[in-house]
């Protein structure tokens, strides 16, 4: 039963995954898709090392609150990081 909640968070980090792939396909036509790329990649990384540290914390609540807040604040950096990059001018 300890390994439901890092199976779910792995679960979670596949579309991120995805939606990278995508985006890296794209980028012969979209100047910004490189850089959405890595982040969706960044994200989906994130996500997937949470869910790995999840796991080895095991049944320790202190260690799956950590892992839990870092993975949070990590995934929302690269978000703002994200809508940074969208909102800039030019092609690069």
């Amino acid at each position: 039963m300890d390994a439901l909640a890092p199976l779910l968070v792995a679960l979670t980090a596949l579309p991120a995954l995805g939606i990278a792939a995508w985006q890296a396909r794209a980028v012969a036509t979209d100047p910004k898709a490189r850089g959405l790329a890595l982040r969706w990649a960044g994200i989906a990384l994130a996500m997937l090392l949470g869910a790995a540290g999840l796991y080895f914390a095991g049944a320790d609540r202190g260690r799956a609150t950590v892992v839990g807040l870092v993975m949070v604040v990590a995934v929302n950096v690269l978000l703002v990081s994200m809508i940074l990059h969208l909102r800039r001018r030019g092609g690069r």
